[in-house]
């Protein structure tokens, strides 16, 4: 097929070349424009752009495509289709209706749970079992459209960098079978009653809230990892939890109750695996311990 690919992060990178490796012809890749970060704000194209010029790839950046001159030239690609993955921008009705075949997602979760723009996050936060990744025709709603197809896999210890990771490229693989024979996918409508929306991760959540219940928090712990990080204060100064465990005890929720960093939630407890401090590298929690005492007794907040 010829195909116009939308995508911006890493998540996108494997279809994007899984697409190419599969023999279907990449007649535009689209992806947001190029960021500025790191030391003396340059500008840095995205994942999927910097792949696409490696490949060789006509790149499109457009901040938007609402205006009919970039629709235009969206439809003057001819494609046969559009697979999209994590673009990050609206399409507008015009753009789903220029390809032959329409527009296809990758969405990160098993629809109808989890629309929106953090499924990974939000499946992992919840204490799902499973996830996984549908292949759906777009339309005007929100991860509303048809679904054609669904892998799955469980979600057991893992965290959102890790899943984020193995689904990606679950997608590929899955938008390349769907691809190799679309009649063999018909698409089946979603039950709206059953959605769950997955909204953008706000600051605010990561903050720890100690009353909660341990295995509420060790999922919240592995849900932010590694972005944006759940975290605590510990003595006024902000620490990123970043992998933590089950434990045994039990004090005011917030208090370390051992020389092991062993903290007591709303019930239960958990031990930190991996923390961060400020401007400082992620370490394990006998290299945190070994550069500052914590005393059974502290309360953190």
């Amino acid at each position: 097929m010829r195909i116009t690919f939308m995508g911006t992060p890493d998540f996108a990178v494997p279809a994007l070349v899984a697409l190419a490796d599969a023999g279907h012809e990449i007649a535009c890749v689209y992806s947001q424009p190029p960021s500025r970060s790191g030391r003396g704000k340059k500008l840095h194209p995205s994942p999927v752009h910097a792949k696409a010029e490696e490949m060789g790839i006509a790149v499109r950046a457009p901040k938007s495509l609402r205006n009919e001159e970039a629709q235009a030239e969206f439809a003057a690609l001819n494609a046969d289709i559009a697979v999209v993955a994590a673009y990050g921008l609206i399409l507008p009705q015009a753009v789903l209706d220029a390809p032959k075949l329409g527009c296809l997602n990758i969405h990160a979760s098993i629809l109808p749970r989890w629309r929106g723009a953090a499924p990974i996050h939000r499946a992992v936060m919840a204490g799902d079992a499973e996830t996984g990744v549908t292949i759906m025709q777009m339309e005007a709603g929100l991860d509303t459209g048809p679904m054609l197809h669904i892998v799955r896999t469980p979600v057991e210890a893992k965290t959102t960098g890790e899943l984020t990771g193995e689904l990606a490229q679950m997608g590929a693989d899955a938008m390349v079978e769907v691809l190799s024979d679309f009649a063999k996918f018909p698409p089946q409508v979603q039950d709206d009653a059953a959605a769950i929306y997955a909204p953008k991760i706000d600051k605010a959540e990561a903050r720890i809230d100690w009353t909660q219940s341990a295995g509420s928090i060790e999922c919240k712990v592995r849900g932010l990892a590694p972005f944006p990080g759940a975290w605590f204060e510990l003595n006024g100064e902000r620490v990123k939890l970043l992998l933590s465990e089950l434990a045994e005890g039990a004090g005011r929720p917030g208090q370390v109750i051992d020389t092991d960093l062993t903290i007591a939630c709303g019930s239960g407890a958990v031990r930190p695996i991996r923390l961060q401090r400020a401007g400082k590298p992620a370490m394990n929690r006998a290299d945190f311990l070994r550069g500052r005492v914590v005393d059974a007794g502290t309360q953190l907040t």
